[in-house]
């Protein structure tokens, strides 16, 4: 006997409790939440079996809510708790069960806080258990122009069932689950026994189903959940590609700065070490720029401390500073080794034109007779090359700017690719090498 489309309740014929119908016609079995009767809807609900001493899950969501998902409106008919023993853990997720006169049934899961919206689906694809035992690369199936690649195989329980079904749900029957996901959605490839059903998914965010269903929901998700979409927030196409595309063009204005050679004051002017302390005078104009004056020193195994003053044409002192060159290599057990430099520079406008003059000294200096040192000097140095070039230019605070604006590249780009990693974190899918 087929139920009465116009019925709108019944008494359950375990307990008499007062039972709402809201299903449509092609639910076959009712289950009570009082008593846990299941009441076949075809043959006048009487009672087929009951569940006894069942623990209903904790879910915000209650079997005669109605709200409007993607356009439609849905009313909550039954839910169902799903339990899953993997790695030692016990994982439980909430399905429950919608209707709507014009487009069927549906489910929305609650799972780890998380909401996801479920309808069958009926288009070509299918992922088989063989087909992932057997691949040596995540199996990929094609729906609707979307591309799935393989994401996890569940085997989950039934552990509560109230409410109206399409079906007859059994306590401890097995279904296992292959899961495949593209971007925005999951296909699932459900075997329960002979029966194998295709379902795609797609996420609910939390905003979306307090709007449909008029109320607060107290989710609290502790992880991402594979298909959470990535929230851009404002301007981040803008932001993603702008600060891209400055920080290219500051790199480049970065290098060409930096490669600006200026022109020669002082060319490989030699000082013995005899001839120290020693005055250098050195001509400069007031628009020479930036001035480099750069000290090379014949240092082996050996290392000098080089005293500058710099005084302008007035005698006014510009800078006093110090810099070391240093120079050491050997080998040992590892091989040949060298660390150090030679080199020293230092850096200065010029505020006045006329003849500079630079004071220099080497108050101290030494060399080093460490193990494994090959060649040990007899003095620390002989000579100091001096060579000084103007007009120069600074690239310092273009590739400034450049790694500002490439920080704010990554932070967006970075923001998706975390979120990319997140939503596949959960895949059981293992590369082997």
């Amino acid at each position: 006997m087929t139920r009465n489309p116009e019925l709108l309740s019944i008494n359950c014929t375990c307990c008499g409790a007062g039972l709402d119908v809201l299903g449509g016609g092609r639910v076959v079995v009712q289950i009570c939440p009082y008593c846990g009767a299941e009441l076949d809807a075809q043959d006048n609900y009487k009672t087929l079996r009951q569940f006894k001493d069942l623990k209903r899950p904790d879910t915000p969501l209650s079997i005669g809510m109605m709200g409007t998902l993607f356009g439609v409106e849905f009313t909550v008919i039954g839910l169902i708790e799903h339990s899953e023993q993997w790695g030692g853990r016990v994982y439980k997720w909430i399905d429950h069960q919608l209707y709507s006169a014009t487009h069927g049934y549906a489910w929305l899961t609650l799972d780890a806080g998380h909401l996801v919206f479920s309808r069958r689906y009926r288009g070509p694809g299918w992922i088989s258990e063989r087909q992932v035992e057997i691949s040596e690369h995540p199996p990929i199936a094609y729906a609707g122009g979307e591309r799935f690649r393989y994401f996890e195989t569940t085997s989950s329980t039934i552990t509560y069932v109230e409410g109206e079904f399409t079906w007859h749900p059994k306590f401890g029957e097995q279904t296992t689950t292959i899961s495949a996901m593209s971007n925005a959605a999951m296909l699932g490839f459900s075997t329960t026994g002979s029966e194998r059903e295709t379902y795609r998914s797609v996420y609910v965010p939390r905003e979306a189903a307090e709007a449909a269903f008029g109320l607060t929901l107290n989710l609290k998700p502790y992880r991402t959940h594979p298909l959470q979409p990535f929230v851009e927030g404002p301007n981040y196409g803008f932001l993603l590609v702008t600060s891209l595309g400055f920080a290219v063009v500051c790199l480049f204005m970065a290098f060409f700065f930096s490669a600006r050679s200026g022109q020669s004051v002082l060319y490989n002017h030699n000082v013995a070490a005899s001839q120290l302390p020693v005055e250098i005078t050195i001509p400069l104009r007031a628009d020479s720029q930036l001035t480099r004056i750069s000290f090379t020193g014949d240092v082996e195994n050996s290392w000098a401390y080089l005293d500058l003053e710099l005084l302008d044409p007035e005698g006014a002192p510009v800078f006093q500073a110090g810099r070391t060159i240093e120079y050491y290599s050997g080998r040992d057990a590892d091989g040949s080794w060298r660390e150090g430099t030679a080199r020293a520079s230092l850096k200065f406008r010029p505020e006045h034109s006329g003849d500079y003059v630079l004071a220099l000294d080497v108050p101290e200096q030494g060399l080093w007779t460490g193990r494994g040192v090959g060649f040990v000097p007899d003095r620390p140095f002989n000579q100091l090359t001096v060579n000084v070039r103007t007009g120069l230019s600074s690239g310092y605070w273009a590739f400034a700017l450049a790694g500002a604006f490439g920080v704010l590249f990554l932070y967006q780009f970075g923001r998706k690719w975390l979120h990319q990693r997140a939503r596949w974190s959960g895949t059981d899918w293992v590369d082997e090498d």
